[in-house]
């Protein structure tokens, strides 16, 4: 009666605590993976971009030095002559970054490596820490699981225990009644003859 359908509801109530652990643990697994995923391309992304940022930066000091070099020579060959027009007064610079040429666009190229290795940093910080608290959330919510599973797992037990002995008690009382009404049914001849 009441003990069978205890045992049955705590049953049922392990049934769905073990499988709730267990998506618990999996939902774990899975984030893992796609965070080892995530961090791996992220850590590839900053890697890039530095290599990047340095390369631009090596480009730009070629630049840099080749135009100081260029405008040097230009300025030691371009004496202005009697009669010159006023453009050739100046040494020509090339396409410095004054006038947004090659210099100007590497070092847009470089800020944006600078940029994106920023917010990809940042990015990974942030995903590294929304990470760790869904595991520690995770871990919390499977401790509590598991001692909800262990503490129903135990009272289960004991109900199945409780059972048997009322079982036996049954048997052993059924027996004395048994036992009873075959005295009564011996006794009772003699009785109602009297």
């Amino acid at each position: 009666g009441e003990l069978t359908a205890s045992i049955a509801q705590l049953t049922e109530e392990i049934t769905e605590l073990t499988k709730q652990v267990a998506d618990t643990a999996g939902a774990v697994a899975k984030a893992t993976d796609i965070r080892e995923t995530e961090k791996a391309k992220n850590a590839a992304t900053v890697k890039d971009a530095q290599e990047a940022q340095t390369a631009v930066a090596q480009a730009l000091s070629v630049l840099k030095d080749f135009y100081d070099r260029a405008a040097e020579a230009i300025a030691f060959v371009q004496k202005p002559a009697l009669g010159a027009p006023e453009t050739f007064s100046a040494p020509y610079t090339g396409m410095g970054s004054e006038s947004g040429g090659v210099i100007g666009m590497l070092e847009v190229i470089q800020s944006d490596f600078a940029r994106l290795e920023a917010e990809t940093e940042s990015s990974e910080q942030e995903a590294g820490k929304a990470f760790d608290r869904f595991t520690a959330e995770s871990a919390q919510d499977k401790a509590v699981k598991s001692t909800q599973l262990d503490h129903r797992e135990k009272t289960r037990t004991k109900k199945k225990g409780d059972l048997q002995d009322t079982n036996k008690d049954l048997k052993a009382t059924q027996g004395e009644l048994d036992a009873a009404l075959t005295y009564y049914d011996k006794l009772k001849p003699s009785c109602v003859d009297a």
